[in-house]
């Protein structure tokens, strides 16, 4: 039989591979290129209202639509409630009575959330936030992409990208997580393949992805994959079955891992992973 033709073989090497979804390893992340902000001077005249907040660094583009709804923000004065208001050249937009203006800079932040932090902007009560631990990164408004709670730990976006907050955050991107779950026994084997079907919680079904013993673990130590944002939705899984969750991290989001980031520090994101992100989804 004659060898196989060049392109023959070229087209069998490029063909697409099925990532790996190991539940003993993080999946490979991309290679390292060099990190750094990326430079992107926002056009303002014809901007929707909703996406120049978002773009100000304060929140997502979602959040900053409720924003205006609920009258936060002001056009010149005067309280301005419809997202979709188009920003004319010129115009005083305030936040909460600040003045506010897109960052020219986007920055996107990788953090290993320790325990004993709060995902928000800032907190009433006086609780430390994820925002403390990088407020000598970037001088920048950021804001974190999606909620961890404050007793789990692992990696948690930050931004002042709302288009890309957005989309992360939307459902039908179905953004892959990967947690490391600590229970406070044994999980049988009838439960590891109740979840893996798919639990019937309060709020609807919980599909996942992916579900089995972390390799080499104890039998108390789970993988878990999945793409669905629901609040607490892993812990909620385990606590419907009778188990408490003792410790909860999330070692992979849309891509990234946490190769060569120790727990409380964070990192800039490579342009290589940046571009990655945005194709992504």
């Amino acid at each position: 039989m004659p060898p196989p033709k060049k392109h023959d073989r070229n087209r069998k090497n490029n063909s697409r591979k099925k990532p790996n979804r190991s539940f003993s390893q993080n999946p490979r992340p991309a290679k390292p290129a060099k990190p750094g902000p990326v430079h992107e001077k926002p056009e303002v005249e014809g901007m929707r209202l909703n996406k120049y907040v978002a773009h100000s660094g304060i929140c997502s583009r979602r959040q900053a639509a409720d924003h205006v709804k609920n009258g936060l923000v002001t056009v010149n004065g005067e309280v301005e409630r419809s997202p979709g208001y188009q920003v004319q050249e010129g115009d005083e937009i305030r936040f909460k009575g600040e003045l506010i203006q897109p960052e020219e800079r986007k920055v996107y932040l990788l953090l290993n959330k320790p325990r004993g932090y709060i995902t928000t902007t800032s907190d009433d009560r006086g609780r430390k936030t994820v925002l403390d631990l990088v407020s000598d990164k970037v001088p920048e408004r950021i804001f974190p992409v999606g909620r961890l709670d404050r007793e789990t730990t692992g990696l948690l976006l930050l931004t002042n990208d709302g288009d890309l907050a957005k989309k992360l955050a939307h459902p039908s991107h179905e953004i892959k997580k990967f947690y490391q779950v600590t229970l406070d026994k044994n999980v049988t084997p009838e439960h590891i393949e109740a979840i893996r079907q798919g639990l019937e919680l309060e709020d609807g079904p919980t599909p996942v992805d992916g579900v089995d013993y972390l390799r080499g673990g104890k039998k108390n130590e789970v993988g878990i994959e999945i793409h669905i944002g629901r609040n607490r939705i892993v812990r909620r899984i385990f606590e419907h079955l009778g188990y408490e969750v003792k410790r909860l991290d999330r070692s992979y989001y849309a891509g990234l891992t946490k190769k060569d980031l120790p727990r409380g520090f964070s990192r800039h994101l490579t342009e290589r992973e940046i571009i990655m992100l945005k194709h992504f989804i």
